[in-house]
């Protein structure tokens, strides 16, 4: 078992690594959702859907020095390394890690935000209704929901050209000739990525009557929307 626990630990690294090569669009899209966030509550309860490594709460713990933060995930090696990286930037104490879905964080006051930070593509096209609705509902009045995702029209006359930059992206992060090949199929078939008309269309049946969409770099993009029910 702890060999098996070790190999997702290194993969999760290897993770980190390829993506690296991107920190210039994770920085800037870091830096505005921590604007969008800047009038949160200064004792503020975040909770990041699909943690990974814990780069959101990285960003933000920085900015925001008396925020707390649950970070839920269903991969044990990404968890294993986020508290790592939580724990060497002396944040561990302000977080609690929890393996699983939306559905295993348990309930309880309601969060002052709810991130998915390049999550939702993952998440099937039947469930992403019930995946925006359970963020929602976790939301307490005047809440913050910041969802990023890849999103885009596969179908328009404007993927073949979009695509040429999405396998520079891709090469960036060291992808093989064969899977950059299969590259179309992957977004097609592997993942879920759908037109951002699609994603508003979902989020205001989610509940959410105005999300604002605030990012874009290159097929990546992200969304906005305060809970203003009373």
């Amino acid at each position: 078992m702890s060999d098996t626990i070790s190999h997702f630990s290194e993969a999760a690294r290897a993770y980190d690594e390829r993506n690296s090569a991107l920190s210039p669009i994770a920085k800037n899209m870091h830096f505005l959702i921590g604007l969008i966030l800047k009038n949160a509550p200064i004792r503020a309860r975040v909770l990041c859907v699909g943690v990974g490594t814990g780069a959101e709460i990285l960003s933000l713990s920085t900015s925001f020095p008396e925020w707390t933060f649950v970070g839920v995930d269903p991969s044990v090696g990404m968890l294993d390394v986020c508290r790592e990286r939580l724990w060497e930037a002396g944040v561990l104490n302000r977080c609690e890690l929890i393996h699983g879905y939306i559905e295993d964080v348990p309930s309880g006051p309601a969060f002052d935000a709810v991130l998915s930070i390049l999550v939702a593509h993952f998440v099937k096209r039947e469930d992403r209704l019930h995946f925006y609705q359970q963020m929602w509902r976790r939301l307490c009045v005047n809440g913050v929901l910041v969802s990023t995702e890849i999103s885009y029209d596969l179908n328009s006359d404007a993927f073949a050209s979009m695509l040429k930059n999405w396998v520079t992206v891709q090469s960036l992060m060291g992808a093989s000739a064969e899977s950059l090949a299969n590259l179309p199929l992957t977004l097609r078939d592997m993942l879920t990525v759908i037109p951002p008309a699609e994603t508003e269309a979902l989020l205001k049946q989610s509940g959410i009557h105005l999300p604002v969409r605030f990012f874009q770099a290159f097929m990546i993009s992200g969304w906005y929307a305060i809970n203003n029910a009373q």
